[in-house]
């Protein structure tokens, strides 16, 4: 197992501290690491190439519904 050493600010600090005296976490060492791992997975929830399948599509779908209105075909206001 690895370790490191972080800086944290207070108020993270006193939060894990709470925690730990609640009995959420057994120590500091568990809380940490737990709190890291959930805090991980939460970005790990969609891969990078949904996101970029979703907005693509989105973008796709936007645009080609979209209509320049100097290539009209009306010929009502013809000059």
């Amino acid at each position: 197992m690895s370790r490191i050493k972080v800086s944290l600010p207070d108020q993270v600090d006193s939060d894990i501290d709470r925690l730990v005296e609640q009995g959420e976490f057994i120590n500091r060492d568990q809380a940490v690491e737990e709190l890291l791992s959930r805090g991980i997975s939460a970005y790990n929830t969609t891969t990078e190439d949904d996101t970029t399948d979703v907005d693509d599509d989105m973008f796709g779908q936007t645009t080609n519904e979209q209509q320049d209105p100097a290539v009209q075909d009306d010929d009502e206001f013809g000059f």
